[in-house]
């Protein structure tokens, strides 16, 4: 066999096992109403199908690239790959919720092993000169995998059930398992040990455990929470405390010399933020079209997955071009098309075309893979050879608590901003009801009523026509308590006043919808806004090309040592 069909059936195999891994990132959650109706739980329990994955997967992805480069990648991979596989099929057959979340939770865990080891095994497999376009096919395939989610679930939810959300890992598993075996090399850091930094890994995993978890309940605790200040306090202190450990070990697991890297401390923060953007493409933008444009779960998904195919034209671009050029400008372009994105989403309504809302989803995608690409290639060529494992699972693990910060963040302002919205428009609403000349004083009452129960209900999805039926039955049975004078006057200008009633309905309605549009809106600015510092991290994510050309030039013009005589 060529050495180029090796490396095709190598890198197969590599991006198979890293497909299912951030695919099932985002292929639960349009399937949670279903587990929700079939184990009989509530919302916050069934979260954890989904949250119970992500904070595993953050949780351990630093401590899974240190193993790999100490025990060999190609053998992590699999164990990963492996564990990964048996869980989904056990997945699909859990007989309780407490089960499914437990299963979940070791999925994150191989998932964790499986997504650091991805780029140093690509690197390996590969030569230097390829590495761009590679890393970015890989970027493309990232893409691909967390935008397609939603979609890919809604189709197996329409056609099968959501067990098969699971089942369809366990092919692309075992091949990947296969391929692994026949055609991948074995590669590890050799200037590692086997020695295990017990103190580091739990000093990580604690730190990593107290932030993700306590951001994931941040909705339930509130930001002002004891509880919350307290998980917060508690991971910044043992963030501090592997710091400490680190800088004392003989054999760190992560070698604080890599902090003197400026362009991985750049790389570092810039997946912080696009961790954080993505969330808020994603699942802002999903409540948009599933609760103000009133789109199926499964039609939301499939218009999302165009995200993916921005993101893989960029990336196929940028991944070489930035091996040439440098992924400075690439990164920072494409934090600003995202941060534009964003701001360009704050313009939707309800009433907004689907080519509305494609166009600026595809801005969003082309600036994920000019983002992704070339700060993962960066990573892998500026840091030493052997040390490109444990710095992808760096910057693999700030992706991951960008993810957990961009969705506590967004849901907290889009839940106040829309409780803001929805109580002004009521206070508006009540006042118009209660002026309102024309309306009898029973039917204010029954009108007010009818307002506040359509606008505390945001996904009743009730049409004008419903809403006039109900209120004229109200109306109706309203009238029939009163006296017979006030019956008669009723009556004798019946349709008038349900008319009018219909308008001051309509009006509040309108008022609501206007107000949670501005919510939604808000949430955009602001999600806008705080991508903003990425552009300035992603102008430090690789090293200045004049900078590397001159150090060239110096260590090539530098004479030979004297031979010894």
């Amino acid at each position: 066999m060529s050495i180029g069909m090796r490396r095709a059936f190598s890198f197969t195999a590599i991006v198979l096992g890293f497909f299912i891994a951030l695919l099932d990132t985002t292929i639960t959650n349009i399937a949670l109403p279903e587990m929700t109706r079939f184990f009989g739980g509530n919302v916050t329990k069934i979260s954890w199908v989904m949250n119970g994955y992500n904070l595993a997967f953050a949780v351990f992805i630093l401590t899974a690239a240190r193993l790999a480069d100490q025990f060999g990648r190609k053998r992590v991979f699999i164990v990963g790959v492996a564990l990964f596989t048996v869980t989904s099929l056990l997945a699909g057959f859990a007989p309780t919720l407490g089960v499914l979340v437990l299963l979940r939770v070791l999925q994150g865990l191989a998932g964790a092993i499986i997504v650091p080891v991805t780029i140093p095994l690509t690197t390996t497999t590969f030569p230097k000169e390829m590495h761009g376009t590679i890393i970015g096919i890989w970027g493309a395939v990232s893409g691909v995998a967390a935008a397609s989610g939603p979609a890919l679930g809604g189709v197996i939810m329409q056609h099968l059930d959501w067990k098969w959300i699971f089942f369809v890992n366990v092919p692309l598993g075992l091949l990947s398992i296969v391929l692994t075996l026949r055609f991948i090399d074995e590669s590890r850091d050799d200037s590692a040990s086997r020695r295990i930094d017990y103190f580091g890994i739990a000093g990580i995993s604690a730190a990593m455990f107290c932030i993700a978890y306590t951001l994931i309940k941040v909705q339930d605790y509130g930001w002002d929470s004891n509880r919350t200040i307290i998980g917060l306090v508690a991971g910044t202190l043992f963030l501090a405390l592997f710091v400490l450990i680190q800088w004392k070990a003989k054999e760190p697991m992560l070698p604080l010399s890599l902090l003197r890297f400026r362009s991985f401390d750049g790389a570092v923060l810039t997946m912080l933020i696009v961790g954080a953007a993505l969330m808020n493409i994603s699942l802002l933008t999903s409540f948009f079209l599933t609760r103000m444009m009133g789109m199926t779960e499964l039609k939301a998904g499939l218009l999302l997955s165009v995200v993916a195919l921005g993101s893989m034209f960029s990336s196929a671009i940028s991944g070489p071009l930035s091996a040439k050029y440098g992924s400075n400008g690439f990164a920072a372009l494409g934090i600003a098309l995202m941060t534009c994105a964003s701001y360009w989403l704050s313009g939707l309504h309800a009433d907004s075309s689907l080519a509305d809302v494609i166009i600026r989803l595809v801005l969003a995608g082309l600036g994920t893979g000019f983002t992704m690409a070339p700060v993962m290639s960066s990573t892998a060529r500026n840091v030493p050879e052997e040390k490109v494992g444990i710095a992808s699972g760096a910057v693999n693990m700030a992706k991951a608590l960008g993810s957990v910060i961009g969705v506590a963040i967004i849901v907290t302002a889009l839940q106040g901003h829309m409780d803001d919205g929805q109580r002004e428009a009521g206070i508006k609403a009540a006042q118009a009801i209660e002026t309102d000349a024309a309306l009898q004083p029973f039917l204010r009452a029954v009108v007010e009523d009818a307002a506040s129960a359509s606008g505390s209900s945001e996904e009743s999805g009730a049409s004008e026509a419903e809403l006039s039926a109900a209120l004229m039955e109200q109306a109706d049975a309203a009238a029939a308590k009163l006296g017979v004078e006030e019956q008669q006057a009723f009556l004798a200008d019946r349709e008038g006043q349900l008319r009018e009633a219909g308008r001051l309905l309509a009006q509040a309605g309108l008022s609501q919808r206007h107000a949670a549009e501005r919510a939604f809106s808000r949430t955009y600015e602001l999600a806008g806004m705080l991508m903003i510092p990425g552009i300035l991290f992603a102008l430090t994510s690789d090293k200045r090309r004049k900078a590397k050309q001159a150090n060239a030039n110096a260590l090539a013009e530098t004479p030979p040592l004297p031979a010894a005589e």
